[in-house]
């Protein structure tokens, strides 16, 4: 498990829009059908990391907290399936119903997506406002698998409060840490 940080897309930046492919019921969908009203959380994760297995509860409990509120979840897993078997999209599918993901888990093939958002880690978060301009791009919070700090989601759930409220978003985003997307 090669721990890799966040390349910290620049704030503002746009959402890169993309079509993919839905592992849950296979159908094809775009960032703009999926975007929310308030904003957009776009999550790079994938199956067997075991940074995103530390805190998948959390990114269930997090999309519930928040699709009322106007932010809609995405999660994109770009690993490269011949290499990580375990990624595949059939059992991405498994994963997202026994985490009981209520968001699409979206798996991007080609890996352009992953590109153009310049996402390096899994998980790696992209939290998008209305107009799909970027707020904030961190970490989840400061747990990660063996410190013994519980997983709260307190990072990006300031950063969502903010957005909600109206309130600026705190330009001081620490990186997301994980294992490094499997590239080709």
């Amino acid at each position: 498990m090669a721990r890799t940080t966040s390349n910290m897309l620049p704030l503002d930046t746009k959402a890169p829009s993309f079509e993919l492919i839905d592992t849950v019921d296979d159908k094809k969908k775009s960032l703009e059908e999926l975007k929310g009203a308030t904003g957009t959380l776009i999550m790079f994760i994938c199956n067997h990391c075991p940074f995103v297995i530390h805190v998948n509860s959390e990114l269930s409990q997090l999309a519930k907290d928040y699709i009322s509120k106007g932010i809609k979840c995405i999660a994109i897993s770009s690993n490269d399936i011949e290499n990580y078997p375990q990624d595949r999209p059939e059992l991405m599918k498994k994963a997202a119903i026994e985490n009981d993901y209520i968001f699409p888990y979206l798996y991007d093939q080609t890996q352009d997506v992953a590109k153009a958002y310049d996402a390096a880690c899994t998980p790696d978060f992209f939290l998008f406002d209305r107009e799909l301009k970027l707020v904030y791009t961190g970490q989840l919070d400061d747990s990660r698998p063996g410190n013994d700090i519980p997983v709260t989601g307190k990072d990006l759930r300031a950063a969502m409060d903010a957005l909600i409220s109206e309130k600026p978003v705190p330009a001081n985003q620490k990186p997301s840490m994980g294992c490094n997307i499997k590239w080709k």
